[in-house]
């Protein structure tokens, strides 16, 4: 125990981790706040379709050398969320099948596109990292960091802001619609969020991986809570518990960022469901 507190203390005297930690700990705050409304609109699927999307903006965006990907990533996301949100009640193609097609379509096309353009001698080796996470977290530059600090300070205002509102619609939109609320508009705000989420995670979990971020703190809150603004706080601090749990498990025994975040995540839902359990009895 005491070469591993050791170990740590020599670790925490470098920038890298600490970057690492608030990236981590500011996406992972992010995605529990978004994450449960999602899980209450039944739009859970929606983050691991947009991270697909996200995967595909970024291999056209690795082609074309951009030196920040995120300026091509991020609006392309948003778009696709706006369009899968929209799309849920009024296409012919409904909301999981739209979601299922785009997700696929997307992760197709972002590996054919790698594939016949990129110059890189690994490809195998890029597209893990891009679908699994890689060790970039612990490679952030204070450039990167900034961003990350901007948008989640964009999320968080966007969410604290319109909380009410969000809370109507995520409950009832039809009510909140009949009560004068434009449910579109803050549809079209909760795209936006997840999309800023989902770019913001990629470096750090992958896009296979980002939608654990969103799903199990939300579900693991909702075990041991039932109002929806405790859920809220529980799930931001399982989440920003299990994000920083998981980084400094990485650095000290060198598993995959990501893979072990969210392990810390699914341990985190376990414990929560015998507490349900051992309540209820």
């Amino acid at each position: 125990m005491s070469d591993m507190i050791t170990k740590l203390q020599f670790y925490l005297q470098y920038p890298f981790v600490w970057y690492a930690l608030i990236v981590g700990t500011l996406i992972a705050l992010c995605s529990s706040l978004i994450g449960v409304t999602l899980v209450l609109k039944r739009y859970s699927f929606i983050g691991d379709g947009l991270s697909h999307v996200a995967f595909g903006a970024m291999a056209v965006a690795t082609i074309f050398h951009l030196a920040d990907s995120t300026i091509f990533v991020m609006p392309v996301t948003i778009l696709a969320a706006i369009l899968l949100l929209r799309s849920g009640q009024n296409a012919k193609i409904k909301g999981d099948a739209a979601i299922a097609m785009l997700s696929v379509g997307a992760l197709a096309l972002g590996y054919l596109v790698l594939h016949l353009f990129s110059t890189s001698a690994n490809i195998s080796g890029d597209v893990c990292s891009s679908l699994f996470g890689s060790t970039s977290i612990l490679t952030l530059s204070e450039y990167d960091v900034w961003l990350c600090v901007v948008m989640a300070i964009v999320v968080i205002f966007i969410f604290w802001f319109f909380y009410n509102r969000i809370f109507a619609v995520t409950f009832d939109e039809t009510f909140a619609k009949a009560t004068g609320i434009n449910a579109d508009k803050y549809n079209l705000w909760i795209a936006v969020m997840i999309a800023i989420i989902i770019v913001m995670g990629m470096n750090l979990v992958g896009s296979l991986l980002i939608s654990a971020l969103i799903i199990f703190p939300s579900l693991s809150a909702m075990r041991m809570f039932q109002n929806f603004k405790q859920v809220v706080i529980c799930s931001a601090v399982i989440s920003v518990t299990c994000a920083i749990f998981g980084i400094l498990i990485s650095v000290l025994y060198s598993t995959p960022v990501g893979a072990t975040i969210v392990a810390v995540d699914m341990a985190a839902f376990f414990v929560s469901s015998l507490i349900e359990k051992m309540r209820k009895r």
